[in-house]
């Protein structure tokens, strides 16, 4: 039932703001050399490795690491980066990931191939069985402000009582989220 639904939505959502990403593509072309989307490694359901697509928000000389560890982010952030991630429009080529279903709408965002330490301790905890969300319980109780064990702390917590109803209850406190552009570091 969820996949049915998480497809559904997200050609939906892909078809009503396909000209929004047109636009948001075009401004990255514009405004800064190199592609227009962002290919991350990413660890999906069962610790597999896939493509996850983001509009390029970095120069393309950016080390391959979370953000939080460069040393100087906001230096690698194109002219138009820090609105994009602000506002979260970077994350809309991720309806295609959904349609794909290497993601859902709502569980564990993905780690980074290299997160170690995320992916390890996932795994120990069983979160890696889940399907990598768009949005997830730890998203909307903190995002990038999480230190590690509490962002496992979260995706535990889903893990144990996720339903419809709690992901209805994460999508929503996501959209107020996204829309007061809340808990965005970089």
């Amino acid at each position: 039932m969820k996949r049915m639904i998480d497809v559904v939505m997200a050609l939906c959502l892909a078809a009503v703001l396909a000209l929004p990403m047109a636009v948001v593509a075009l401004l990255i072309k514009l405004t800064s050399k190199g592609p227009v989307l962002y290919w991350s490694d990413r660890v999906g359901r069962d610790n597999a490795l896939f493509k996850m697509p983001k509009f390029r928000t970095m120069q393309v000389n950016t080390p391959v690491v979370a953000t939080h560890l460069l040393e100087n982010p906001d230096h690698y952030l194109t002219v138009i980066g820090k609105f994009l991630r602000k506002s979260s429009l970077d994350e809309l080529p991720q309806l295609f990931s959904i349609i794909k279903g290497d993601m859902s709408f709502v569980g564990p965002r993905p780690a980074l191939f290299n997160q170690d330490d995320l992916i390890e301790l996932r795994t120990r905890k069983g979160i890696h069985r889940l399907t990598p969300g768009l949005t997830g319980w730890a998203q909307i109780n903190g995002r990038d402000d999480l230190p590690i064990p509490v962002k496992v702390g979260y995706d535990e917590y889903y893990l144990q009582h996720r339903s419809l109803l709690l992901d209805l209850h994460i999508l929503f406190r996501t959209f107020v989220k996204v829309a007061r552009q809340e808990g965005v570091v970089h």
